[in-house]
């Protein structure tokens, strides 16, 4: 994904799996102030990751675009 921002995904409803569509991305735990230390992750040849720090199951499916999430809400947008 170089050259492109690296979208940031939160699980504030606790789904116990998450469709997404890049295999690079970061997890933040749940929307602040109860997030978690933003981890990097990288899914390299598999198509599903857990994050270390909440256990969200996170599995690639590579319909979906770079922001868009299974369940629907769970990208994480900054406030500016």
């Amino acid at each position: 994904m170089a050259g492109s921002a690296i979208p940031h995904f939160q699980n504030t409803d606790g789904h116990r799996a998450i469709e997404i569509g890049v295999k690079e991305f970061m997890c933040v735990g749940a929307n602040p102030p109860n997030d978690h230390p933003h981890v990097f992750i990288d899914m390299g040849d598999e198509n599903e990751r857990v994050c270390p720090y909440c256990s969200t199951l996170y599995r690639h499916n590579p319909a979906l675009n770079a922001t868009a999430t299974k369940p629907e809400g769970c990208l994480f947008e900054e406030a500016a």
